[in-house]
């Protein structure tokens, strides 16, 4: 089996970690998640953080994905993928290793986005993002292009219906 590369796209708790961890076990590949990495970082997304300490923290991750796939690993980067120049950037990485790349674009609405927030709030199970930060984020959000190919899901029991469609 060829490596191939995932990255996962859409806002904060529009359930892209548990999309990515479905895909890496049906492939099977590695996750990379840039939370993770920011965590490692001692860096939270969700109290905000500036610019050139995610280039820092995208930089690691591609890093990871290029090592990984040189060994014949598949990759499901889990990240929000906004705006469009890093989904471009992860297109040319997986074209420079030669393996097959597909765009999972995880397309939840803001008013289920923001449930979901309130909800992990009152019973939390990760880090909490603070108001203004999911404000900006949601307002600034690139959702993929036409152009883009992206597979849409609203949640993992997606998957069935179009992962099987040859991506």
């Amino acid at each position: 089996m060829t490596a191939r590369l995932v990255l996962l796209c859409g806002t904060s708790f529009s359930g892209k970690s548990t999309v990515a961890r479905e895909l890496a076990r049906r492939l099977p590949a590695r996750v990379v998640s840039l939370d993770e990495i920011n965590e490692r970082r001692g860096l939270w997304g969700g109290d905000g953080i500036p610019l050139e300490e995610w280039g820092r923290t995208h930089a690691i991750a591609s890093a990871e994905v290029r090592e990984l796939l040189t060994t014949g690993t598949s990759v499901v980067v889990d990240d929000t993928s906004s705006p469009r120049f890093l989904r471009d950037g992860w297109r040319t990485l997986a074209e420079a290793a030669a393996v097959r790349f597909t765009l999972v674009y995880v397309d939840v609405d803001h008013a289920t986005v923001r449930a979901r927030r309130d909800a992990n709030r009152a019973d939390p199970r990760r880090r909490d993002v603070a108001d203004a930060v999911l404000a900006e984020h949601l307002g600034t959000f690139e959702p993929p292009g036409v152009d883009e190919d992206a597979v849409r899901v609203g949640s993992v029991k997606d998957l069935d219906q179009v992962w099987g469609a040859g991506r």
